[in-house]
């Protein structure tokens, strides 16, 4: 039983470690799409769809899950905002700021969770946990600060307060859907969650969607491109990780590994050309993982249920 549970733990840090790195890249292809192709509605409701037409394509061909009315009620209400509302925020976000405060904005996401993990299902906060996730931000804000000078969006403080609007609602969607993980295939928490959101943004979207950018542009497939890196990696392939990494970890360790997202983009545009090497990173990126792993002891994680 110890092994299996240990096995679990670490199937649930690979799980959470594949979604972040996915959701690092997906900060730059967003805002290139809500900049140049989509507006943020637009955007949304290509993505909401997308991934709803999937998941229900896959769970068309696995056993019916049936779902406790509560439990869906938690879900859908859960899925609303963590996905429709935190996501649209932060499409929004990134319309006025860059990603770089966008980035600063997301590190703070294990201490909004710690906090409404404390107060919501009484998640104990340990001093080793606090000091865990203090690591992490400081990593994190390690190398968001080296690369403050790259510019400012044209409205940054309507940005960084849309940004604000959409970590809170994603630390909530960890907790009050952490225990529904557990019970429930990924596949069926996410056919419910985007089904939902998709009718939630379709009348905000609807009026706007005949006049996309995208379809007038002379060259389609830049932005079709990276809608599709969007729907297929970053909202199907790492929404499916998170509700698996829920149901093996608590909160504040999933929360954690948000921090790895700033640093994931900045060694990406290094790849690409868009920046340099510099000291800060390889550091950024090891207090990181040294925080997951502070955070994810079992001293440290002990949870009052």
């Amino acid at each position: 039983m110890k092994e299996a549970n240990h096995l679990a733990k670490w199937q649930g840090h690979i799980a959470v470690l594949m979604a972040n790195t996915i959701f690092g890249l997906s900060v730059p292809v967003t805002k290139d799409l809500v900049s140049n192709h989509l507006t943020p509605m637009g955007y949304m409701f290509f993505r909401c769809f997308g991934a709803a037409l999937i998941f229900w394509l896959i769970a068309a061909f696995q056993p019916k899950e049936n779902v406790a009315r509560r439990d869906l009620w938690i879900i859908i209400i859960g899925g609303l905002l963590g996905f429709a509302v935190s996501q649209t925020l932060a499409a929004w976000s990134l319309t006025y700021t860059n990603p770089v405060y966008f980035s600063l904005i997301a590190t703070l996401t294990p201490i909004a969770v710690m906090l409404l993990a404390a107060v919501l299902i009484k998640e104990k906060i340990t001093g080793v946990k606090s000091i865990g996730v203090l690591i992490g931000i400081v990593g994190a804000l390690l190398m968001v600060y080296m690369g403050w000078i790259s510019g400012s969006g044209r409205n940054d403080v309507l940005g960084i307060t849309l940004a604000l609007g959409s970590l809170l609602t994603w630390a909530i969607y960890l907790i009050v859907t952490r225990k529904v993980s557990g019970k429930y295939s990924s596949i069926t928490q996410m056919k419910w969650m985007f089904l939902v959101s998709t009718i939630a943004v379709l009348p905000f979207a609807a009026s706007e969607l005949p006049a996309q950018p995208l379809f007038n542009e002379p060259s389609m497939w830049v932005g079709i491109t990276e809608m599709s890196f969007i729907v297929l990696f970053a909202t199907v392939f790492g929404f499916f990780c998170i509700p698996y990494a829920m149901a093996r970890l608590d909160a504040t360790v999933v929360s954690v590994y948000t921090n790895l997202q700033p640093v994931v983009a900045s060694l990406v545009a290094i790849a690409i050309g868009q920046d340099v090497l510099t000291w800060d990173k390889p550091v950024a990126a090891a207090l990181v993982l040294l925080s997951a792993y502070i955070v994810s002891r079992p001293a440290a994680s002990e949870v009052v249920n």
